[in-house]
């Protein structure tokens, strides 16, 4: 019994299977949440806690907001939730096109959910370290303080260990896009770009750790980003278009007398 494969073509173009349709749908909700929560719990909760190069009110925030905080934690989980859910949404649509790709895809997504999944626990840990027991009464409060703050810039380089592997599955799937015509080949081309550059900025960052002065790091992934975010939408509100395909001239068949 066949699985998971596009259906025959119909007027020259291929048809898209009743399970692709589906999930085209799921990543594009998925997509689109993961994106809010991610910019929510970090830029609207977390960051007005965190005081640049001020480890003592970073911590005083913290502990008046505990909550805040915990909500942050939150939100960082379920955007992993949402990604182990985007990529298997992806893999189904991706799996009939060539399924060994849509499988490096999905596990390249996975190592970066799974790594990306280490920064909550990092800052439960700096929670810990600014709290009352009484094993941490051997510490002055200024160094526990940095600690602290040690452990939550700690996410930030879970973040970035993550960023290659999130920009080879994007490139991945960028490429997948283009192949299968699902959605507009400029798009397309679009995503394999900025995709491939993330990977490129990730890796020299990591290499050379001042290469943020010379590219901003919002720069790395942010058209990676917005690349994403449009293929959401895409696949919400238009879903997978039928690709064009080539098809064979009729020829006339030759009876034998």
């Amino acid at each position: 019994m066949a699985i998971n494969k596009i259906d025959s073509p119909k007027d020259g173009f291929a048809v898209v299977s009743d399970a692709q349709r589906t999930a085209a749908k799921v990543a594009g909700i998925a997509g689109l949440l993961a994106f809010v929560l991610v910019v929510f719990g970090n830029y609207v909760l977390l960051d007005p806690l965190v005081v640049p190069r001020n480890a003592a009110d970073t911590a005083r925030n913290i502990l008046a907001h505990q909550t805040q905080f915990r909500l942050a934690l939150m939100c960082f989980i379920a955007y992993g939730i949402g990604s182990v859910v985007l990529l298997s949404a992806l893999y189904v649509i991706f799996a009939p096109v060539n399924r060994g790709l849509a499988l490096a895809g999905a596990l390249f997504r996975l190592v970066f959910a799974m790594l990306w999944l280490i920064a909550p626990l990092n800052s439960l840990a700096a929670l810990r370290l600014l709290g009352e027991a009484s094993y941490l009464k051997v510490f002055e409060p200024d160094r526990l303080q940095a600690l602290a703050r040690v452990q939550l810039a700690g996410s930030f380089d879970d973040y970035y260990v993550g960023l290659p592997f999130f920009g080879l599955a994007a490139t991945v799937c960028a490429w997948l896009w283009l192949k299968s015509r699902y959605i507009p080949k400029g798009l397309s081309i679009f995503g394999v770009i900025a995709s491939a550059w993330c990977v490129f900025c990730a890796v020299v960052y990591l290499i050379f750790p001042n290469f943020n002065k010379v590219v901003n790091d919002y720069v790395f992934d942010s058209p990676m980003a917005i690349f994403e975010l449009v293929v959401s939408f895409w696949l919400l509100f238009k879903g997978l278009q039928p690709s064009r395909i080539a098809t064979a001239p009729h020829r006339p068949e030759h009876t034998l007398h």
